[in-house]
């Protein structure tokens, strides 16, 4: 089942809970934070996911995935999980 836009996995995400998110997907590219770049890219190509895009793993989604503050733990989690919903 898709999660996201960008491949992270929301049930597993302990902002789901702590900050009240809605997730990119049900809240149309506005999760907790705001506006997500990601999702807005995705959805304005009218793609489920980054994984579908013809310039994936692009770098937005890269930045996003290795950020040294923010990013994926493992890096790269991200990106995998977009390759695993392609595959599907």
């Amino acid at each position: 089942m898709i999660e996201s836009r960008c491949g992270i996995l929301c049930s597993a995400c302990d902002f789901t809970e702590k900050c009240g998110c809605g997730t990119c997907i049900k809240t149309k590219g506005n999760p907790f934070y705001g506006e997500c770049r990601l999702a807005k890219c995705c959805q304005e190509r009218i793609f489920t996911h980054c994984g579908e895009c013809y310039d994936f793993p692009c770098e937005l989604l890269k930045s996003f995935s290795y950020d040294p503050e923010n990013g994926d733990n493992p890096k790269g989690a991200r990106i995998k999980q977009c390759e695993i919903w392609k595959s599907e």
